[in-house]
């Protein structure tokens, strides 16, 4: 359980949620979500308290892309986009001409408005999780949480993502937070990382400087695997 820790992400940089399996990757991004309850402690966005809102005021600031696999159904890959809108649209869900413009900002701003008129059980894995983080931006959020975005891409689709959270973070000036388990191309992209160890313990600071003093060959080092710090890589011992 982590406790006593006080971490910070900023508007327009993307950061990094690091660490081995069971280290509390998930928890920690799902509690920040207000999707489980703190045991203690608060969560701040720009002087707002996230976890005293209601979850309609939390939908209109926060928004998440978890692992879980979507099944859309019969819906359009834009249709499902549409459904970001909805704390912002009111008890009916109609969207008006500001929401279907904000749809189709998100669908070009990830690079997917040439599938959006697709169903989406036709998509591959890699445009389907383009769509979701066009959802979750249709949201119009402060705060964009993503748990695992890249686990069930190949490698070429995995760099275009995380290049793509970096660059929506820039453009949108948004807070992105990321848990992912792709070390090496983390260390990489992000601005800034959260690096959770076995002990419960958590650094923080830009990729470069834990690298360098070790930190991240603590978190993950073992019997078969080490990270080479001059590499940027992992090698077998």
């Amino acid at each position: 359980m982590l406790g006593g820790v006080s971490l910070d992400a900023r508007p327009g940089e993307l950061t990094a949620l690091l660490g081995p399996n069971g280290a509390g990757k998930s928890t920690l991004l799902r509690t920040v979500a207000g999707l489980l309850p703190a045991v203690a402690g608060s969560v701040s966005l720009g002087g707002t308290d996230l976890l005293a809102l209601t979850p309609a005021e939390r939908a209109r600031r926060v928004a998440v892309v978890l692992t879980e696999r979507v099944d859309g159904g019969l819906l359009t890959a834009r249709e499902l986009v549409g459904l970001g809108r909805h704390p912002h649209t009111g008890a009916r869900g109609t969207l008006r001409a500001a929401d279907r413009a904000a749809v189709d900002d998100a669908l070009a701003a990830v690079r997917a408005t040439e599938f959006a008129q697709r169903r989406v059980g036709e998509l591959s894995d890699g445009e389907r999780q383009r769509v979701l983080m066009a959802r979750a931006l249709a949201q119009a959020p402060d705060l964009l949480l993503l748990d695992e975005p890249t686990a069930f891409l190949d490698a070429p689709s995995r760099v275009s993502v995380t290049g793509l959270l970096r660059r929506l973070a820039r453009d949108r000036g948004i807070v992105v937070v990321v848990s992912t388990h792709d070390v090496e191309l983390a260390l990489r992209v992000a601005d800034r990382v959260w690096l959770l160890d076995r002990t419960g313990g958590v650094r923080t600071g830009p990729p470069a400087g834990l690298v360098a003093d070790g930190a991240v060959g603590a978190a993950f080092d073992s019997d078969e695997l080490r990270f080479d710090a001059g590499a940027g890589t992992f090698v077998m011992r």
